[in-house]
């Protein structure tokens, strides 16, 4: 019974926030030097976009969160960026699972060096699961606007093909890890990469398209 407790009560709190507070995102600070900060004008364009587009009502700037920290369970959606390495502690851990399996959700967004850091920490999270590739016909490509080839491709880096991976609990997607295609420099203003529009309007539709499907699965 003490297992089930532990997880149960995160469940409750969750359901409660998610009602009453549904309308505000995190963003991930993690430990093991990774830069969890880049991308600051990110969140914030996504957020406004979103509003504007989608006729959501999100708070105008992202909160931050912990791995280990009891309130991420008011945010239904957390998004973690960033270049390097990223180390999670058991309580992390076990704390970041409990909010995933309670219908939290986790939006990795490598922003092109994160990936090798990143796999052994996904197998402390979920040792018995692995990162599938959604196909091109999943919801959330199609969530508000239409990506009929999948993950658009917004910066270049290897030059290889993007992809969305994800881990699910059952049939519910609760991890998406977006890779070769840097969705947040998309969101990113204008003057910081000099992205043709098109490209920024495609990221941050695909941004829009996330959050919707998070806020209404």
């Amino acid at each position: 019974m003490p297992n089930l407790k532990i997880y149960f009560l995160p469940f409750l709190f969750f359901s409660f926030i998610q009602f009453s507070m549904a309308q505000e995102i995190a963003l991930l600070k993690y430990n093991g030097g990774g830069d969890w900060y880049a991308n600051p004008t990110s969140l914030p364009n996504l957020i406004t976009f979103t509003n504007n587009n989608l006729g959501t009502k999100l708070v105008a700037e992202p909160v931050t969160v912990t791995p280990g920290d009891s309130d991420i369970f008011k945010y239904p959606f957390v998004h973690m960026t960033g270049h390097g390495n990223v180390i999670f502690n058991e309580k992390e851990v076990e704390n970041l699972r409990n909010y995933l399996l309670s219908g939290g959700f986790l939006h990795i967004d490598d922003n092109y060096g994160m990936q090798q850091y990143l796999m052994k920490e996904l197998k402390k999270l979920f040792p018995d699961k692995t990162l599938e590739e959604l196909p091109e016909n999943h919801p959330i490509f199609n969530a508000a606007f239409e990506f009929p080839n999948g993950l658009p491709k917004i910066h270049v880096h290897d030059n290889k093909p993007p992809q969305a991976l994800g881990i699910f609990d059952k049939n519910r997607l609760m991890i998406l890890f977006t890779v070769e295609s840097d969705l947040g420099d998309g969101w990113e203003s204008p003057a910081v990469h000099n992205d043709p529009e098109e490209i920024r309007l495609k990221a941050l539709q695909m941004g829009a398209n996330i959050i919707k499907y998070v806020f209404e699965n």
